[in-house]
């Protein structure tokens, strides 16, 4: 007998207490499965399940509608589905993580991943990024040198740089102090400053790219600048004396190779070109003695043939030769006075060669001639022969 059976003296409700000394049972199953279905029919709109009500659609053993059912989870996988799109960019890599796993990587595009069992993180594999570094470090002759070093990097596996270690920006920053402490430790302060910066750059690259390979962070050094390289603050002075004077020695120095290397080209072409002259004059005065010589015996030929004639023609070439460059001739007539043949045509030859010299060239040639010309003619035009005496040095006969 149910406990909700009509008739006989025990209380309808299976969960409240006993009242009018009816004896208690344990509550029926049935009632209280029904009274839950009942609530969610109630929650969700629907009628309850008792005898009196009649639903309009089917419904599961009076419960929830199977059409409503389906709807929800129809709803509930298009908003799972929908929930685990995403996009990753063109300069982008995401690594999705299952159940905090690594599972795959994701190239750029419109992925998928399954809400709440899968993880998806991104990571920008394109972008340089940089970091600088500025410190005062100890040199290994026990000078102090400010250091300011900048570090240009980027993600070259977004799986080791996300997973593989907590913080991987943290720990290049730590290896760029290691790697710079060790090789400015290693290095004077005149390498530092001046010598060595470029190696000092290069082996800092090389060493902090070996520290990030070895802690496996999945960065890539693209590129270490020495920015600055300075004595402390307090001897800055005294420093810059110091690099001024060599960067004068260096300055000196090559002025000097400059100059050597002007003057050994020049004095050698002047010695090559003093060589060649001396050969050339060599070559000409031999050429012209041999010539003089071939001359002189074609002459002695022909002198041996006409004596006399040879002779004549000898005299006339000379006198040709040596009053050809004479403006004045004086001619002595037998028995006659003296007379001065002037020639024009040398006169205006020399006058017109006089005229591109200095003035002082002029005057004393027009006080020559004056002087000259004085013997000539006397005070009434009429002319005058000088003593014998006077031209007899200075002239030339011709008998």
């Amino acid at each position: 007998m149910a406990w909700n059976e009509p008739g006989g003296n025990k209380p309808r409700d299976p969960w409240g207490g006993g009242g009018g000394g009816g004896d208690q049972r344990p509550p029926d199953l049935d009632e209280a499965l029904k009274n839950l279905k009942d609530r969610i029919n109630n929650l969700f709109g629907g009628k309850s399940g008792n005898g009196n009500g009649g639903g309009g659609g089917k419904s599961t053993g009076g419960g929830l509608p199977v059409g409503v059912l389906i709807a929800a989870l129809v709803v509930v996988a298009v908003g799972y589905a929908l929930m685990g799109f995403y996009q990753v960019d063109q300069s982008e890599r995401a690594v999705v993580l299952r159940f905090g796993k690594f599972d795959r990587m994701v190239d750029p595009g419109l992925n998928w991943r399954a809400p709440i069992i899968e993880e998806s993180m991104k990571v920008d594999v394109s972008q340089n990024r940089t970091y600088e570094l500025s410190e005062e470090m100890l040199t290994r002759d026990t000078n102090i040198v400010a250091v300011t070093l900048g570090v240009q990097y980027r993600v070259v596996d977004p799986k080791a740089f996300l997973l593989r270690v907590a913080a991987p920006e943290t720990i290049l920053e730590h290896a760029t102090s290691s790697a710079l402490r060790h090789v400015v430790g290693s290095s004077t302060m005149d390498g530092v400053l001046k010598d060595r910066r470029e190696e000092i750059r290069m082996e800092v690259r090389k060493r902090l790219q070996e520290y990030l390979d070895r802690y496996n962070t999945g960065l890539e050094i693209n590129q270490v600048v020495l920015d600055r390289t300075a004595a402390p603050d307090p001897v800055s002075d005294a420093f810059d004396d110091v690099a001024k004077a060599r960067e004068d020695e260096d300055r000196f120095k090559k002025e000097a190779e400059a100059y050597y290397n002007s003057v050994i080209p020049e004095a050698r072409g002047k010695a090559a070109r003093v060589t060649e002259e001396a050969e050339a004059y060599k070559t000409r005065v031999v050429a012209e003695a041999q010539g003089d010589a071939s001359r002189f015996l074609d002459l002695v030929a022909e002198y041996q043939k006409a004596p006399k004639v040879t002779r004549d023609r000898l005299y006339l070439d000379t006198l040709t030769a040596v009053l050809s460059d004479s403006s004045k001739i004086l001619v002595d007539v037998k028995d006659g006075d003296n007379v001065m043949y002037l020639p024009l045509d040398q006169l205006m030859k020399n006058r017109s060669t006089s005229g591109t010299q200095d003035s002082s060239g002029d005057s004393g040639s027009a006080k020559r001639r004056t002087t000259s010309d004085a013997g000539a003619d006397d005070g009434g035009g009429s002319r005058r022969s000088a003593p014998r005496s006077l031209y007899n040095s200075n002239s030339t006969e011709i008998r």
